[in-house]
């Protein structure tokens, strides 16, 4: 098979890398991502590929541990000779790979991660496809004012994506004047949950926002419930998905998850639509996280269609930033040679008594 100048690029196919907690904390949406993702690049690839050229996935399992990220990324950049890199997923994961991106000069598209670090300051071989954390905990501080509840608690998991909620949620706090009621940290490998939740029912909070992975917030939720707790309870879009609903149960019921992709149900959009059709068509759910896998494989293939017949990392950078108020069909992707931000779309969901996200 002939290669061309660049890794990665051959005559038939395009080989792109993937590293993700295919295995542990995160396992159950990141099923769901990757199921929604291969349905659209399946779909290319049946339709004829990218100028020619199939998209094949080499992906590696980190089962959620940002030092074996690191360890599989040096090996798809350098042993594997990938094209470029997709979807890394978590904060401190992503972090941790930004080097590589710098020293190989090699793009990565869709970190499943809204951290302010990746949007504050502009990494020229990162493009992100979603909105910040801290705007989701402004639209959820923002929701519980509206509604006359003043007294918010946030339980946050003392990482770099707990850590950058807690900014977001002391910003947004002080934006509506508004004095935390209780501010708790958790471990990220040994959580202790059951003491948070002890002292948290014991103080006036009406409402708490949880930023931590979907195993911990499943088991902050379950114990909040089980203690008849009334408080009104809120976490972020990395918990989006049926997995984590199902994790639930009964007691999910009530619980608001904001969102950063429209819902999958959706069918007054064109990408709606589409979603529908192919994932119906390759057996996959309509989930949230579903959606998210979906939409950043058509960031990349879009960007791999405007990186030219024949590709290069450079070329490829080059088209995803004419992605200039680029619609999808319902979603605005955004990027230009200064913001690779990509998304700003935010909305609130609640779980349904039947296990449904309601818009």
């Amino acid at each position: 098979m002939m290669s061309y100048a660049e890794d990665g690029v051959f005559e038939n196919k395009i080989v792109i890398g993937q590293t993700i907690g295919i295995s542990g904390d995160v396992a159950g949406p990141v099923k769901e991502m990757l199921e929604g993702s291969q349905a659209y690049f399946d779909f290319i690839n049946k339709s004829g590929g990218i100028h020619g050229r199939k998209i094949e996935l080499k992906i590696l399992d980190d089962e959620f541990n940002p030092l074996k990220t690191l360890a599989n990324t040096e090996i798809l950049v350098k042993k594997e000779h990938v094209f470029a890199l997709f979807q890394s997923r978590g904060t401190p994961h992503t972090e941790s790979i930004l080097p590589i991106l710098t020293s190989f000069q090699i793009p990565l598209i869709a970190p499943i991660t809204g951290s302010s670090v990746f949007y504050e300051k502009k990494y020229r071989y990162l493009f992100n496809t979603r909105a910040k954390y801290q705007d989701e905990i402004r639209k959820g501080v923002e929701h519980f004012f509206t509604m006359g509840i003043k007294e918010v608690s946030l339980i946050y998991v003392n990482d770099a994506f707990g850590i950058d909620g807690l900014t977001g949620f002391n910003k947004a706090m002080s934006r509506y004047k508004l004095n935390p009621i209780a501010i708790y940290h958790i471990d990220r490998v040994t959580p202790n949950i059951d003491t948070t939740v002890n002292t948290l029912v014991k103080t006036t909070s009406k409402a708490v926002i949880v930023v931590s992975s979907s195993s911990s917030a499943v088991e902050i939720i379950k114990n909040l419930r089980v203690k008849n707790s009334a408080i009104q309870i809120m976490t972020l879009s990395n918990n989006s998905s049926q997995s984590f609903v199902n994790s639930l149960g009964s007691l999910g019921y009530g619980i608001i998850v904001s969102q950063i992709m429209p819902a999958p149900h959706l069918m007054t959009s064109m990408l709606g639509q589409e979603f529908k059709k192919i994932a119906q068509a390759n057996g996959v759910a309509p989930t949230y996280a579903a959606m998210e896998g979906f939409v950043t494989a058509k960031v990349l293939v879009e960007g791999l269609k405007r990186s030219g017949s024949n590709p290069t990392r450079s070329s490829l950078i080059r088209g995803l930033e004419t992605m200039r108020q680029f619609d999808l069909g319902g979603l605005v992707i955004n990027y230009d040679e200064q913001n690779h931000d990509g998304s700003e779309f935010i909305e609130l969901t609640i779980i349904s008594k039947t296990g449904q996200f309601l818009r």
